[in-house]
């Protein structure tokens, strides 16, 4: 997943073209219907109807479909930031551009936690491209903010949203609205703080 631009797709073999589409609308339907992080590769390539080699030419691992499947939610939430309506997008004091981020990515999780399970649960979140925009984002509204230390806070800002802690909070009762309202609290004290 990378900032907006998204790359030319060279042109695709319409039997690639139809495996492809297959094997995203499987692993859509794997994601939904389980655990994200028990699906295998041999899973996905059953309920595709494809062979394990089809499915290893495009996808190296169960996490880069998940991420395949996230793009376009996670490249539309991009745009929105960059150039979309305050507070959300330009225009807006940096706090809340901040709380408007947080209950932007707590309706992201929502709608596509199980996704966003498979994309990028554990040390796998730094290294999908999502987590650097999102973080180079909250720097820069730090930076806006002039508080001090933003790259020893932004980690620390963002770790509220991962995949694991919005379904444990979730899974212990707490309502999408309480989690987005704890999180602008958090954004306007530490923008305060600043």
């Amino acid at each position: 997943m990378t900032a907006i631009d998204p790359p030319q797709r060279s042109r695709e073999r319409a039997d690639a073209a139809r495996n492809r589409a297959r094997v995203l609308a499987a692993a859509a339907e794997l994601f939904r219907s389980r655990d994200p992080r028990a699906v295998t590769m041999d899973d996905v390539a059953r309920a595709a109807g494809v062979g394990r080699a089809t499915l290893y030419r495009r996808y190296p691992d169960v996490g880069s479909i998940a991420v395949a499947l996230l793009d376009e939610h996670e490249r539309d939430l991009q745009e929105r930031l960059l150039r979309g309506d305050p507070p959300l997008g330009p225009g807006a004091p940096p706090a809340e551009r901040l709380a408007a981020f947080y209950a932007a990515m707590v309706e992201h999780l929502d709608r596509h936690l199980p996704l966003v399970l498979g994309a990028d649960s554990g040390a796998s979140r730094f290294e999908v491209g999502s987590y650097g925009f999102w973080r180079a984002h909250v720097r820069a509204l730090l930076v806006d903010a002039a508080v001090p230390g933003p790259d020893v806070l932004v980690d620390a800002l963002l770790a509220p949203l991962a995949a694991e802690v919005f379904q444990y909070q979730r899974e212990r009762g707490l309502a999408s609205a309480e989690i987005a309202a704890g999180l602008r609290l958090l954004a306007f004290r530490v923008v305060a703080a600043g």
